[in-house]
């Protein structure tokens, strides 16, 4: 099928490779002159693990390929998807303005079309319940021509998303009309070929399970959290009662290991965004307002054990950080715990020196020279007062404990995602603070 995506972002991105990947014809759009220069040269400009080599390949082959004309992918396409970004404004609600500017240039397109073929507009944005019919009143508007608005959400997780949008296990489509949903059902069979559903709903209803889905499995992290603190003051091992619960078929493991708190993209400014939702039906959503307050807070709670260890004082106190990303595989620092706990320790007079495999480049643009930038993890800890771990990167499970040792000022691990086990940690000589344990 013929498939043009506005927005080379990371949903567009994977979006069009993925799409790509089973032989359809993929256009893909963006204003940014400078991006589609990098793609169209095989560059991609985000860590996405397997999605260089996906797109590699879908460019050789001439499935996949990269324009400035919307007009131009419109009138060549028979799906247009909308990828654009939904960033949090000021209130905590998606901003929409992208999202609606790319529906009236796909509407100006379709007009100004010689022909009269009938266009799917999916959304594959994350946007708030209603924002279908609005996409569809500014298309009305501007043509007569036929077409049909569908919801698609994305249910992508970073660091995997390749691997999620080739295999899915559900693909959620919102709409009404019969012929949207036969060549959306077209579009996504050749993904589903093991009896994962394709699940057809109203829009509102799709529109909504997304936000709902990741509401839902932030509420997860922050009970996890909260109940890894209870534990820490009853005496309990929080890693014992997750493997107790875990076991559980109607609680599961995935979503339950404590920490420091979700960031990203998503989890954050979605939550905020069904608060918001809710208020403007007059409705107030008690556990998610919490769930968002407990994820702020628990970088406080384990700030403050860093602080109380150093007695109150930090000023001139090196912390060697290891991870800044907001979760493994990923390059991405939006809502990054490692960044509220950095520019935290920054003003209260603490040098840092950092490291992170893959979001170097990305902290550079957010601390400028504030901090001193590692090319290795062992170098972030050189003559360091603690090991600060923020992220769970796999380069950081198994580390030359005695190095470490040697390295740090003094040999003490603040671990913020309860990676080494406490007591070997205590039998190695390490001051060791984790998340829910005892310190050892």
């Amino acid at each position: 099928m013929k498939v043009c995506i506005i927005g080379t972002g990371y949903v567009g991105l994977v979006t069009g490779a993925g799409l790509a990947e089973m032989g359809n014809d993929i256009i893909c759009v963006d204003k940014d002159q400078t991006k589609i220069t990098e793609l169209q040269q095989g560059n991609v400009p985000i860590y996405e693990p397997g999605l260089q080599d996906l797109l590699e390949a879908n460019i050789r082959e001439g499935r996949i390929r990269f324009t400035l004309d919307l007009h131009q992918a419109v009138q060549a396409s028979q799906i247009c998807m909308i990828a654009v970004g939904t960033p949090q404004d000021e209130a905590g609600s998606a901003d929409l303005s992208y999202v609606l500017e790319a529906a009236k240039g796909i509407a100006q397109a379709i007009q100004k079309d010689t022909g009269n073929t009938y266009k799917v507009i999916a959304t594959k944005s994350t946007v708030p319940v209603g924002t279908a019919e609005k996409i569809k009143a500014i298309v009305a508007e501007i043509t007569d021509k036929p077409f049909a608005v569908v919801s698609n959400p994305e249910f992508l997780k970073q660091g995997a998303a390749v691997e999620d949008f080739l295999k899915p296990d559900r693909v959620v489509i919102g709409t009404d009309d019969e012929q949207a949903s036969e060549m959306m059902r077209e579009l996504y069979s050749p993904f589903l070929r093991t009896g994962n559903p394709v699940i057809f709903m109203d829009v509102r209803s799709a529109e909504m399970t997304k936000y709902v889905a990741n509401a839902f499995l932030a509420t997860k992290i922050s009970f996890i959290n909260e109940m890894a603190n209870l534990c820490e003051k009853v005496g309990a091992d929080i890693g014992q009662v997750r493997v107790g619960i875990a076991s559980d078929s109607r609680i599961g493991p995935q979503f339950l290991f404590p920490g420091v708190g979700y960031g990203g993209s998503c989890f954050p400014k979605d939550v905020r965004a069904l608060i918001q939702t809710a208020q403007s039906f007059g409705f107030t959503t008690d556990i998610l307002k919490q769930v968002d307050a407990v994820n702020n807070q628990q970088r406080e709670y384990f700030l403050e054990k860093i602080l109380t260890y150093f007695n109150g004082d930090i000023q001139g106190k090196i912390f060697g950080i290891w991870g800044l990303s907001f979760k493994a595989r990923t390059d991405d620092m939006r809502e990054a715990p490692s960044v509220t706990i950095i520019e935290a320790l920054l003003n209260q007079g603490a040098i840092v020196k950092a490291f992170d495999p893959k979001a170097l480049h990305t902290a550079k643009t957010i601390f400028k020279d504030k901090i001193i930038y590692a090319e290795t993890a062992y170098d972030a800890i050189g003559n360091a007062d603690a090991l600060v771990l923020l992220t769970e990167w796999n380069e950081f499970r198994r580390p030359d404990f005695d190095r470490v040792k040697t390295l740090l000022k003094t040999p003490v691990i603040f671990d913020g995602r309860n990676q080494y086990d406490a007591a070997r940690m205590a039998s190695r000589g390490f001051y060791y603070m984790s998340v829910g344990r005892a310190p050892a």
